[in-house]
């Protein structure tokens, strides 16, 4: 049966960490030279409506490594629902791909395409939700904390779509979510209801250094979120007292990790004293975006080989 990977509220925590359990086998088969081709001979569409780096590398590397064909399609190569429907792209491209990763403007997008694709889709962004980076950043925790359970996570400036991936993996896991933003940048009441209503522990405060109190993870954002460069100046005022900085990770537990899904302005929500620093695991997020990827592309096609 086809599973798609949109959302982590789509799956169970058995789910998740049956990835996770997945993700840390392939890191380890590629450090040890080892790894089998999993993927061997399948193929991957990769469409893009932002920019990217992180996203667009690890999924067309780890393709690779695991035997298989990354296709890279540009905003002009494709224009989702222009040049024609999100419906026919996926008739398309489901007749000649094994699977199908886009990042998109709108969240509606993804679930469209999910919707008339016959092979998985994995949201590598929207603007609602950012699975695969919360999922990268639950397996770097689990590498450096051992756990997720019991945590105590600070997230401090825009409710935007990381954040809200994170009320979906509280609701999972049984850690709290601490949001610190501006007055008037509150997360959506649909997205918290929802992860609250789930299980997830979730408070929202307008204070940061109530946020930080205690936390075991300082975690953070840019405060311009692509397609919101109109709002630069105004949301560099409003986010001011928004920073992860040397005070703020001092009201933290002193074992506190910093985290942050890049880019960053170095200068603005966090200073480059803190990201380069001895707490920062901010460059192994990065990396590891490329194990749980694979490990989601590894799991999605063999529940659809598994269950034909």
């Amino acid at each position: 049966m086809k599973r798609d990977f949109l959302s982590l509220a789509d799956l169970t925590r058995t789910e998740i960490e049956e990835i996770l359990h997945l993700a840390a086998i392939l890191k380890r088969d590629l450090k040890a030279g080892t790894q089998p081709p999993r993927l061997a001979g399948r193929s991957l569409a990769m469409i893009f409506e932002k920019p990217s780096l992180r996203t667009r590398v690890t999924f067309e590397i780890g393709m690779t490594q695991l035997g298989g064909y990354p296709v890279y399609l540009t905003p002009t190569d494709i224009q989702l629902g222009q040049r024609e429907s999100v419906a026919d792209i996926a008739r398309n491209l489901d007749r000649w791909v094994d699977l199908i990763m886009a990042r998109t403007f709108s969240h509606a997008t993804l679930v469209e395409l999910a919707r008339h694709a016959t092979v998985p889709v994995i949201n590598g962004l929207s603007d609602l939700l950012h699975p695969c980076q919360v999922l990268a950043d639950c397996f770097t925790l689990l590498e450096k904390r051992g756990r997720l359970d019991g945590l105590r996570v600070a997230f401090i400036g825009d409710a935007n779509n990381v954040a809200n991936s994170w009320f979906n993996a509280a609701a999972h896991f049984n850690c709290q979510v601490v949001l610190a933003c501006p007055p008037g940048y509150e997360p959506q009441e649909t997205m918290v209801a929802t992860a609250r209503n789930a299980g997830a522990t979730i408070d929202i405060t307008h204070d940061p250094v109530v946020a930080a109190a205690g936390a075991d993870v300082l975690y953070t954002d840019v405060w311009t979120s692509m397609g919101q460069e109109g709002e630069t100046e105004r949301r560099r005022s409003d986010f001011a007292a928004y920073q992860i900085n040397g005070a703020l990770l001092r009201r933290a537990r002193p074992d506190a990790v910093v985290m942050h899904c890049l880019p960053a302005h170095r200068g603005e929500e966090i200073t480059g004293d803190v990201i380069d620093g001895p707490q920062s695991i901010v460059f192994d997020q990065a990396e590891n975006r490329l194990h749980t990827q694979k490990g989601i592309m590894v799991w999605l096609h063999e529940k659809a080989h598994r269950h034909g």
